[in-house]
């Protein structure tokens, strides 16, 4: 694969996650001061906010503007059913402003901004155009706009995430963690309590962050979140990351998520235990989990989701290419790469994902998944 393939797409998809970012930052700020008439609960209870759909509109309509609205397939979480009902007035109208209060900063990202801003019309459509099943053929882009709502919410940890899938394939990864602090000591799930107590000076607490990679290119790379009021050529360039080089099990730090609702803690605390993980596990929400492995702050992340629930492609894939391409390994429990081809749902999973920095632990954990399943309670 050349240098230049995927450059173009690579590059607005980095800029289109930063906007993303600062979208969600405002309104994460206004969500956290105030409460909030701006969450609304879907079906499955999870709170979708004004950020959400915010996000799927701005990168629908940037996707739509660069690569043309008849090309693009965008595989992505929410759709304008919530948003359609009669008592949604406000709430639609929040989210049309927060679209067109991050299009008028595109500019700074180095992209076009729309010429007028966007009727709720036009918003409600580019939400509805991520309409797209993906599948094992052609180019689809996968969007998870709030990845870890309930971090979201509550002032945590949180992530955007765009990929690009072609021919089941995933080639590109954009992953923005907005809240994610630049020492890796202040990445805990406790930390609003840190960044209360600490000096609003203090530099550790600098956070946000966006990582990418390209497949194939052996580099994954970090940018410090860029600003939406000043020109992006005037801030930070990227550096390259690299996962950590730590293959004892007893110096590794084991990721895990923080809700149990369908993730089965205590079947990966024993897998951990069997394999010599001695350290607490690091709870995060959200995709922070692949960048953490990614950055080098943690070694290992597993999850094995409880009986009926379905992994879903928006909530790996760019994770996953990061980490491969930071020198890492993904895997589904029995050591199978993930199958992306095969539409929104990671189909044929087995028993769970697991994502180290090496292959030394992850052949170990692999290994203690086949010798202690039998004995699960899963």
């Amino acid at each position: 694969m050349e240098d230049e393939t995927y450059a173009k797409e690579l590059d607005v998809a980095v800029k289109a996650v930063h906007m993303a970012c600062s979208l969600c930052r405002r309104v994460q700020h206004g969500l956290i001061s105030r409460t909030s008439d701006e969450i609304k609960s879907k079906d499955d209870d999870s709170p979708v906010t004004v950020a959400d759909w915010g996000v799927q509109a701005t990168v629908s309509w940037l996707l739509s503007e660069v690569f043309g609205s008849q090309s693009v397939s965008i595989v992505a979480e929410e759709d304008v059913q919530a948003l359609s009902e009669s008592d949604s007035a406000g709430l639609l109208a929040a989210v049309v402003d927060a679209v067109n209060g991050c299009l008028d900063e595109a500019p700074n990202f180095g992209l076009q901004k729309p010429d007028k801003h966007l009727t709720t019309q036009e918003v409600l459509e580019a939400i509805k155009r991520c309409n797209s099943t993906g599948g094992p053929e052609g180019r689809h882009w996968v969007l998870d706009p709030v990845d870890g709502t309930l971090g979201f919410v509550r002032g945590n940890q949180y992530a955007v995430a765009l990929a690009l899938i072609e021919d089941g394939k995933v080639i590109i990864g954009v992953l923005g963690c907005p809240n994610y602090p630049m020492k890796r000591e202040w990445l805990n799930y406790h930390h609003q309590y840190y960044q209360s107590t600490s000096p609003a000076t203090d530099d550790s607490w600098e956070k946000g962050c966006v990582l990418y990679a390209r497949r194939g290119s052996g580099k994954a790379w970090l940018q410090p979140l860029l600003r939406g009021d000043v020109n992006f050529e005037s801030q930070y360039e990227a550096r390259l990351i690299r996962v950590s080089s730590v293959d004892d099990p007893a110096l590794a730090t084991f990721c895990e998520p923080v809700e149990k609702a369908n993730s089965n803690q205590s079947y990966a605390a024993g897998l951990a235990h069997s394999v010599g993980l001695r350290k607490q596990p690091l709870r995060v929400y959200s995709m922070v989990k692949y960048a953490a492995i990614a950055r080098g702050d943690a070694e290992v992340f597993m999850k094995f989701a409880r009986c009926g629930y379905k992994e879903k492609i928006w909530d790996h894939a760019a994770g996953v290419v990061i980490v491969q391409e930071a020198g890492g390994v993904v895997t589904d429990a029995g050591g199978k790469p993930l199958d992306f081809s095969r539409g929104i749902y990671l189909e044929g999973l087995d028993r769970g994902i697991i994502v180290c920095c090496g292959a030394t632990l992850h052949e170990r954990i692999v290994g203690a998944v086949y010798a202690s399943w039998d004995s699960s309670n899963l």
